[in-house]
């Protein structure tokens, strides 16, 4: 007797969108059920096996390279897949989320890459998840056209030769969607974004002269790099497209990812494009893993830890070296500065800065790098052609002169700089602002000059947790308290009620983002990701 047909989805506490019908097709929906019955039970192996590591790491407080994989380290002879002709030049790369105007505006940047992200800049609402999907399809079709109600200005994309290629990121292992389940229990929102995307746009894309490329986030190790192998592999057959058209870039922005670079890519090996270097959730995910090692682990204000301090750098310059070793592109980290309209010194003072960071990841040896506003794109690809000339990446430098030993990632004590108070207040106000916003289904979010995403509110928290369970005592006398943290809370609160208004302060979720800012910052059970109970209290 033949197996009994698996159920199908169930679209389950969602108010009806326009044109839902148009992604939520049967035959896509049996593709992700599909994806959600070969693959979840894996998954959730291994997001045990994450808690299993973690609680490893709390016992030793220290991290190393694989022993079990040291073969493959040593093996100089295999190479990533050769880059398709669309992904070989990612000089620079635009990030954001695919609401309709972000849409038409990152593909028309000037930027090689845009990074359309279901992920940290895009709140997981219904509306986001299904939308985003439409207007994707509508951007490949050449559907898609967007006036903007406030000023008027309409836009509309520019010849196809002139447009980004697009590297489609789904969220993360540890998220589900609620509105998505089969049996009664929600869809991974990777296998979702992922699922979706692919099954409608991969021939598409083919047929455009690209492909289904993707940032993989929030990975921890090369077991989870090999799950996704599997699904490439899968999904690959299913469709009727070659194997190797699926390409993947991972993010290294975890601790245990950066000590199994090079398994991660042997893993992905004819899927695989390239590594990222990125920081705020690198950052995050040094104090969640390392969070009872001590003072030794304890991080100064996150804008201290710039990519020159010495165990970023040990980070970012064995990114290059692995990823160059293997034929595989470095992609460099965010400048997330957004440009004022208001005051040109500002803008003088920022652009310096983003330009001497793009030139320093150039020289590094990187091949391109990330950048949050199209007025950013022409500083980062002055950069990087002024390294590169006529060459689409520099993967020729191998940056054999590199060599970093288990213990520099972790050395966090050599940075000489310690927690302040306005740090403090900093991760409480930039904190309490980008989660009242997620709330209300904006996952990127100005504040102030600055392009914030999950991974800002992620590494805020976790700072106010690491410095009062760690019992810094500030510059100015004050320890570090859960006393201490209510009250700047507090101060912020009245603040922002004062600078926005009565009217505007009730319209928002502003309470609510502040009780829970400080339920994940002072909770002595440590959430793993502020968006899990976070995704509890979003509407949509």
């Amino acid at each position: 007797m033949s197996a009994p047909a698996p159920s199908p989805l169930a679209v389950v506490d969602a108010e009806p969108l326009p044109r839902q019908e148009e992604v939520l097709t049967e035959a896509a929906l049996a593709f992700v059920a599909e994806l959600h019955r070969r693959f979840t039970p894996r998954r959730d192996e291994l997001l045990a096996r994450r808690a299993e590591r973690r609680a490893e790491i709390a016992r030793t407080s220290t991290l190393d390279f694989l022993p079990e994989t040291a073969a493959i380290r040593a093996d100089d002879s295999w190479k990533v897949a050769p880059a398709p002709a669309a992904l070989n030049d990612r000089r620079v790369e635009i990030t954001g989320p695919t609401d309709r105007k972000m849409t038409i505006n990152a593909l028309n940047s000037g930027a090689k890459v845009w990074l359309a992200d279901f992920e940290d800049a895009s709140a997981p609402t219904w509306e986001n998840v299904v939308l985003g999907q439409v207007n994707l399809i509508d951007a490949y079709t050449r559907k898609i056209d967007f006036t903007d109600p406030r000023s008027g200005k309409s836009y509309a994309l520019k010849p196809a030769g002139e447009l980004a290629t697009v590297v489609m990121r789904p969220r993360g292992w540890h998220l589900e969607e609620r509105h998505l389940t089969f049996d009664g229990r929600p869809v991974p929102g990777a296998l979702v974004d992922f699922g979706l995307y692919f099954f409608h746009n991969a021939q598409r894309l083919i047929d455009l002269g690209k492909g289904p490329y993707f940032y993989l986030p929030k990975t921890e190790s090369h077991l989870e790099a090999r799950l996704w192998n599997e699904i490439f592999v899968f999904a690959q057959d299913y469709v009727g497209i070659p194997q190797g058209t699926v390409r993947a870039t991972v993010l290294i922005e975890t601790i245990t990812a950066a000590y199994e670079m090079e398994e991660i890519l042997y893993e992905l090996r004819d899927h695989a494009a390239g590594l990222n270097a990125g920081r705020w959730d690198y950052l995050f995910s040094i104090v969640k893993n390392f969070r009872d090692g001590g003072a030794k682990f304890v991080l100064p204000d996150r804008n201290a830890v710039t990519m020159t301090a010495p165990f970023m750098r040990a980070y970012t310059e064995l990114l290059v070296r692995t990823c160059h070793k293997r034929g595989a592109h470095a992609i460099g980290g965010m400048a997330a500065f957004i440009p004022s309209r208001k005051d040109a010194e500002v803008n003088k003072v920022a652009f310096e800065k983003v330009k001497a960071d793009k030139d320093r990841e150039a020289g590094d040896g990187f091949d391109g790098s990330w950048v949050a506003h199209p007025d950013l794109v022409p500083i980062a690809m002055a950069s990087f052609d002024a390294v590169l000339g006529e060459k689409p990446n520099q993967k020729d430098r191998l940056r054999e002169d590199v060599s970093v030993a288990a213990g520099d990632l972790i050395a966090i004590d050599s940075l000489d700089a310690s927690p302040t108070y306005d740090g403090l207040v900093s991760a409480v106000q930039v904190g309490t602002r980008y989660i009242e916003a997620w709330l209300r289904g904006l996952g990127a979010v100005a504040i102030f000059n600055l392009m914030e995403d999950a991974a800002t509110a992620e590494i805020s928290r976790s700072q106010i947790w690491q410095w009062i369970n760690a019992g810094v005592v500030f510059e100015n006398g004050q320890k570090a308290t859960p006393e201490l943290a209510r009250k700047v809370a507090a101060e912020e609160l009245a603040a922002i009620r004062e600078e926005i208004g009565e009217e505007a302060f009730a319209a928002g979720k502003w309470q609510q983002a502040h009780d829970l800012l400080l339920h994940v910052s002072l909770d002595a059970d440590y959430a793993d990701f502020l968006t899990l109970p976070a995704y509890e209290q979003l509407i949509g």
